[in-house]
């Protein structure tokens, strides 16, 4: 009898290691599957960029640093070996777009331009995208975060070497609060 008692428990104890490293894995799976997400929707961002500097280039004569800028960043972009890495060039490169969107103000043709406005409108849908799938991947990592720091599965996550992922934060720039003057109105 001692015998059947000992080899149930050492049954549930088998199964409840089992499940706790499935839960783990899923945790993990999906926070890999919210950066893909990111890294699909950068991916689209670097690929519509090209055709935008074009435009732009076609009615206002932009500083080409500033053009030699936004292709470089797009290859730091691409080439990112971690996803802290890829945020950071991708931050830096939504900077340097927003610089060459506001060209647009200054050339009324080119404000008007279809191919100019679809690339545009295009660029913000991506932008989104890009700012929803980092808050998802932001949740799934807290997710997975949390199961390798709680009871019991934190027990599983040791035995078998699972790590925390770090966050997706917002760069310290955008963290300021914003200046509004309307001195200069009335």
């Amino acid at each position: 009898m001692l015998i059947w008692i000992i080899l149930v428990i050492v049954i549930l104890l088998v199964i409840w290691v089992i499940v706790g490293y499935n839960g783990l894995v899923r945790s993990r799976m999906q926070t890999q599957e919210a950066w893909s997400q990111i890294d699909v929707q950068l991916k689209r961002r670097n690929d519509l960029i090209p055709n935008l500097l074009e435009t732009v280039k076609g009615y206002a004569k932009y500083e080409q640093s500033t053009l030699e800028k936004v292709t470089e960043l797009r290859s730091k972009v691409a080439n990112a070996s971690t996803p802290n890495e890829a945020m950071k060039a991708s931050d830096a490169l939504g900077k340097q777009m927003a610089s060459i969107l506001a060209v647009a103000e200054s050339y009324p043709d080119l404000k008007a331009n279809q191919n100019f406005l679809k690339l545009q409108e295009e660029l913000t849908n991506t932008e989104n995208k890009i700012s929803y799938s980092r808050q998802l991947f932001n949740s799934t990592t807290a997710n997975y975060n949390v199961k390798l720091e709680t009871f019991p599965s934190n027990l599983i996550a040791g035995l078998f070497g699972f790590k925390a992922k770090e966050f997706l934060e917002a760069p310290e720039e955008e963290k300021s609060v914003p200046k509004v003057d309307f001195g200069d109105m009335a």
